[in-house]
């Protein structure tokens, strides 16, 4: 393990030991993102409000550390198991949401945040004869779903 991967477990750690968090982490190398899976009792407390706040260590890891990796994968903070189950649903609806626009024209999806948005993209990304487009100039975007 690299020491990227090292310094962005030891970030979350200390976040969480500020947070007054005993919880496990630990940094999982995958071929398509690094996953930082946080786990033990007491973890519920970062899945409230839908995960705000695995959402922002997420982005804090990757704001932090995302630029020193040789590759273009990303960090993924996890609690749980929530976000693996979160990306189950948005890609469903986002081929849901794919099937839709085949029969009835673009479809909008989102707001979504940066990590959300890569989900959707990929997922489009399989269907040859789909496009999908972010569009907005915030953090939070829209995502246009249509085809080519």
């Amino acid at each position: 393990m690299s020491s990227v991967q090292e310094k962005a477990g030891s970030l979350v750690k200390s976040v969480l030991a500020a947070m007054n968090l005993t919880l496990e982490v630990d940094v999982v190398d995958s071929p398509d993102a690094i996953r930082i899976e946080i786990s033990g009792p007491g973890g519920e407390v970062l899945l409230k409000r839908k995960g705000e706040a695995l959402d922002a260590l997420q982005q804090i890891v990757n704001t932090g550390f995302r630029r020193d990796l040789d590759d273009d994968r990303s960090f993924v903070v996890d609690c749980l198991g929530y976000r693996r189950g979160k990306d189950d649903e948005l890609r469903q609806m986002t081929r849901f949401t794919m099937e839709k626009a085949k029969l009835a024209g673009p479809q909008e999806m989102g707001p979504l945040n940066p990590y959300a948005r890569r989900i959707v993209h990929l997922t489009v990304a399989e269907d040859p004869s789909m496009s999908s487009e972010s569009i907005g100039d915030a953090f939070l975007k829209t995502v246009i779903i249509s085809r080519k």
